[in-house]
């Protein structure tokens, strides 16, 4: 009794600092989010070198994350997460010193390892809880996404008090802070660990699953699509909408602090409804958010039997952060739901399951910025990122229902 008492204090323990840990490291990951913009302006950056800018951390943070849930596998999460984060701490500080566009890429490089902390947290806490309760244990770790909330809650009033270049120095001083903590109070399970005789290629065998290719297609929208508005949005307020930097940003958050902290509770509806109803209903009311989102801002003459009559159409400020507010929460379910496919699919293998799909979600955190500023540059509508958003969730929809759907016996009693 004693020892299940302390087993259960220690599971939550981890799950609290590992919590702690990887908001930090999303905060440090979208930190270009922010000082981006200021960047942008100091080297005179078109929408697509912008674009490059934010993504850049995105892309190292993405193809770490299977190496990071194999090694996690095999040696655990405390160890792993710890030297993940005490590598961060030197990349952020150098940041400040950076001039040359180059350097930046380098760096956001560099800076990007914090977000592979995701495929070392999810296996590590997971394993401290039950199964029944793994859904909620990593939605709650997950809802670290949060970071991307504080990131635009607390580096717009730097940028503005003392300069851009004081948010990295703070940053890091932040990383070191949270790693002591993080090392006096989590623990090392040596039961979590895979066997050293599992051979590697034995661990990455459930990669070939088709099933794993479909859940890398719903996270690439649920993650990649949240990674690639968190870092966008910031600009899209103050280009669209003529806002200042810290009110563009408070407005931001609107959609990143639910899109992180609810996480939690699509974990905690994922094991009471399962993954598969959560999923759908997230799909369906993003496509409905995003096909409003789409419409561009549009003036209309219509020849009226008294005359022309001219009107606008598009959504306000307020109308528009109602729908990303919304489309937050609905990605933060997805997040969640998705991996509870995982644990309940693959429980002695989420280390690498999960590094795999998290990859890939991050892969679309880096190519959506991109593709968001290419966009912009060749179309000149802002809302051409939300209707590139459109499209990839029309191809999730699609596969969900050909491969989830209509095999669902209610259809198939329908069917008959």
């Amino acid at each position: 009794m004693a020892n299940e008492l302390l087993e259960k204090r220690r599971a939550w323990s981890v799950l609290i600092v590992s919590t702690l840990a990887f908001t930090v490291c999303f905060m440090a990951w979208m930190m270009f989010g922010v000082i981006g913009i200021p960047i942008k302006k100091m080297l005179d950056l078109n929408a697509t070198q912008f674009g490059l800018l934010m993504a850049m951390p995105v892309l190292s943070g993405s193809l770490c994350r299977v190496p990071l849930g194999l090694l996690t596998d095999r040696f655990g999460g405390r160890i792993v997460l710890a030297a993940l984060m005490a590598t961060t701490v030197p990349a952020i500080w150098l940041i400040s010193y950076a001039s040359e566009y180059w350097q930046f890429l380098a760096g956001g490089l560099l800076v990007g390892l914090a977000g592979g902390s995701f495929s070392v947290g999810t296996p590590y806490v997971a394993r401290w809880f039950p199964k029944g309760q793994q859904g909620m244990a990593m939605g709650v770790f997950g809802a670290g996404n949060s970071g991307a909330a504080v990131n635009k809650f607390i580096a717009p009033v730097i940028v503005v008090g003392l300069g851009w270049s004081l948010v990295p120095q703070i940053y890091a001083a932040i990383m070191l802070g949270t790693l002591l903590l993080f090392w006096l109070f989590s623990h090392h399970n040596p039961a979590h660990v895979t066997p050293a005789g599992v051979p590697l290629r034995e661990q990455l065998k459930s990669l070939r699953d088709p099933k794993v290719i479909k859940y890398c297609q719903y996270y690439s929208i649920v993650f990649g699509g949240y990674v690639g508005l968190s870092l966008w949005l910031v600009q899209y307020y103050v280009g669209e909408y003529g806002l200042d930097l810290r009110t563009a940003a408070l407005l931001a958050a609107c959609f990143s602090l639910p899109g992180g902290v609810l996480r939690a509770a699509g974990g905690i509806l994922s094991d009471k409804f399962g993954a598969h109803a959560v999923t759908w209903w997230v799909m369906w009311v993003s496509w409905i958010c995003l096909f409003l989102l789409s419409y561009p801002q549009t003036s209309l003459t219509v020849l009226t039997a008294n005359g022309p009559a001219s009107f606008d159409i598009g959504l306000n400020v307020y109308a528009f952060t109602f729908l990303v507010f919304v489309l937050g929460i609905c990605w933060a379910f997805g997040k969640a739901s998705v991996f509870k496919y995982i644990s309940d699919d693959y429980p002695a293998n989420i280390g690498a399951i999960s590094g795999i799909v998290g990859l890939a979600g991050g892969l679309g955190g880096f190519v959506l910025p991109i593709l968001f500023g290419l966009l912009m540059d060749l179309t000149g509508l802002r809302s051409s990122a939300f209707m590139l958003l459109y499209g990839v969730v029309w191809v999730s929809l699609i596969w969900m229902y050909w491969t989830e759907v209509r095999h669902t016996e209610v259809l198939r009693k329908a069917g008959a």
